[in-house]
């Protein structure tokens, strides 16, 4: 708000990416984690900056990337917030280790950590007509 309580008009549309540290050699990880469990396919880093380590993951507008950090410690409160269909089936086939979180009423949500330690937090999608009905 503006100080006169008016709207104020910014240029921001979007977060393109969030970026997360992982210890140096923890591309495998990484790949068996948020590729192989999570489903977001692993897209390639420019050149420039495949050089740094790390690996970047991309789904439509979902954009998770991994940068090495040689004094990496894991981010446990601050975290990407993730919509899924179908939250409850996706766990299970996907056979993650999660925490159910209820304290948002009407939201299903679950946290899961990433094999650093980095916190992550799956939400099922409302806008999801078809979304499993089940609740945690």
């Amino acid at each position: 708000m503006g100080t006169d309580s008016q709207p104020v008009s910014t240029p921001w549309t979007a977060i393109d990416h969030v970026q997360l540290a992982m210890p140096r050699g923890g591309e495998p990880a990484a790949r068996a984690f948020y590729d192989a469990k999570l489903g977001i396919p692993e897209v390639a880093k420019p050149p420039l900056l495949a050089v740094r380590g790390g690996c970047w993951f991309e789904s439509g507008e979902v954009r998770i990337h991994l940068g090495v950090d040689d004094e990496f410690r894991p981010a446990r409160r601050a975290h990407p917030a993730l919509r899924v269909t179908g939250l409850v089936a996706f766990v299970d086939r996907a056979g993650l280790d999660v925490t159910w979180a209820g304290e948002v009423l009407g939201v299903v949500r679950c946290h899961v950590a990433d094999p650093f330690g980095n916190r992550i937090e799956l939400i099922d999608d409302p806008r999801d007509t078809s979304a499993n009905a089940e609740t945690a």
